[in-house]
């Protein structure tokens, strides 16, 4: 994974598109957990995900306009602001001490700041295959288009 942005910095102010949710969020490695996934959900929605223990999200405006939505195992949690329909966080199977949050939803971030990003093998689920199969599924890479005259 590479950024322009600073892979030291911890803590953001996020939010949804509409910015009637509002949170704050210290992550657990910076920027460095960044990942996509290829399950048939993640597939969909698209998002760069970052990771966050339970008690380091804190929500300051909008819990209640929150939707959950859950899938097959109902273990992972996925929350919507319910106004703009953006993802903002989940609580992972995976890892159910963490939370993915959606790196678009942190002030002064967004997906294309990642030159490249692991993407997850989550077809099979990590807590439905077999110890030491590989956690990688591919890259996903992206490069500005410095033409400006497009």
């Amino acid at each position: 994974m590479t950024t322009q942005s600073n892979p030291h910095k911890d803590s953001y102010q996020a939010a949804c598109h509409c910015g009637t949710v509002r949170f704050r969020v210290k992550l657990s490695d910076g920027l460095n957990s960044a990942r996509r996934c290829n399950c048939s959900y993640c597939c969909m929605r698209g998002a760069v995900a970052v990771s966050a223990k339970l008690d380091d999200i804190h929500i300051e405006q909008g819990k209640e306009a929150l939707t959950l939505y859950q899938f097959n195992t109902h273990e992972a949690k996925h929350y919507f602001c319910s106004t703009c329909g953006i993802y903002t966080f989940h609580q992972r199977r995976s890892n159910p001490n963490q939370y993915g949050v959606n790196v678009a939803c942190l002030e002064g971030m967004s997906p294309f700041d990642f030159a490249e990003v692991p993407v997850n093998e989550g077809k099979v689920h990590p807590n439905d295959r077999p110890a030491g199969s590989s956690n990688i599924a591919g890259w996903l890479r992206y490069t500005a288009n410095t033409d400006t005259t497009n």
